[in-house]
């Protein structure tokens, strides 16, 4: 079983800056690659970035590319993501998830194996 926390998320206006943090545990951190998805009210969770094992690759969506990063600190069993240039419609719930098939960077919702809570990110305009 793996566990996964979510924190950072918050109010903050457009324009503006946060990072989101993903605390892991249950299982050897680096054996798994990492993803983030949203869910905005009434929509579809979808996916926004993810992170290999090693952190050598990550792949993003096209709506976030460029204003998002994801990175990962394997000492400290912990995914980030630093996302700018935040805008109203990046307002959704941020949740991270753990893949521990041999993709590098899983993409699809299906594709992962653990989910954590959710932490919400509202954006205002």
């Amino acid at each position: 079983q793996v566990q996964l926390v979510e924190s950072g998320g918050g109010l903050v206006q457009a324009g503006g800056s946060l990072r989101l943090s993903c605390a892991a545990s249950g299982r050897t951190f680096s054996n798994y690659a990492m993803g983030w998805f949203r869910q905005a009210p009434g929509k579809e969770r979808e996916f926004v970035a993810a992170i290999s094992r090693s952190g050598g690759s990550t792949s993003y969506a096209d709506s976030v590319k460029g204003r998002f990063t994801i990175s990962r600190d394997n000492a400290e069993n912990t995914v980030y993501l630093q996302m700018s240039s935040l805008k109203p419609e990046d307002t959704a719930v941020y949740y991270c998830a753990a893949d521990f098939s041999f993709r590098v960077v899983p993409v699809r919702r299906s594709e992962y194996d653990y989910w954590g809570q959710g932490t919400q990110v509202t954006v205002s305009s």
